[in-house]
């Protein structure tokens, strides 16, 4: 069954960027396509942010292997997506124990301070919320990870706080862009 994607937040959902393809040529001189086929989705991801149709299909050309063949592959993996998702992606478990211990509300409360809807990407690539099954921190529940980052024992409150934190830095950023 395949698995559900991060949809976008309004009916038109996010802009989609024009994609340039000329990094991708030099992925697949970098990286074998038929030895690591895995590897080179990870790293074209990595530099595209999501898998976009053009950049599968130029794959596709240059190393031979049929596009079915490579969308058999990211439909497959969890860690592939072909929709643009968030610069930021906020991760809230909601296995058992941290459904228990409130996973809700903490989702609830990144909702209400991000901007976004559990599920969903904001419009302007910012932010990507998604709820999971388990994130294997069930000690530390309820378990959040932002990023790189993993926070645990959470309450509603402190996930506002780490939402704010990160809409402060965002901002920060997108000021000093503008005083170029």
């Amino acid at each position: 069954m395949p698995r559900p994607e991060a949809t976008p937040a309004t009916a038109g959902g996010p802009a989609v960027p024009d994609v340039d393809l000329t990094r991708v040529r030099e992925l697949v001189e970098e990286i074998d396509p038929h030895g690591n086929l895995i590897a080179l989705l990870q790293h074209a991801q990595e530099l595209y942010g999501y898998l976009p149709e053009p950049v599968v299909a130029e794959i596709a050309r240059l190393s031979g292997i049929p596009a079915s063949r490579i969308y058999g592959i990211i439909t497959f993996y969890a860690q592939f997506t072909t929709v643009p998702t968030g610069r930021h992606k906020c991760y809230v478990c909601h296995g058992t124990a941290c459904h228990v211990a409130g996973a809700t509300r903490v989702t609830e409360a990144l909702e209400q301070e991000l901007g976004v809807a559990d599920g969903t990407t904001r419009d302007d690539l910012e932010f990507t919320l998604d709820s999971v099954a388990c994130m294997g921190a069930c000690s530390q529940a309820p378990v959040m990870r932002v990023d790189d980052e993993t926070y645990g024992n959470l309450t509603a409150d402190e996930a506002r706080k780490v939402a704010r934190k990160l809409l402060e830095q965002v901002a920060a950023e997108q000021g000093g862009a503008s005083d170029d």
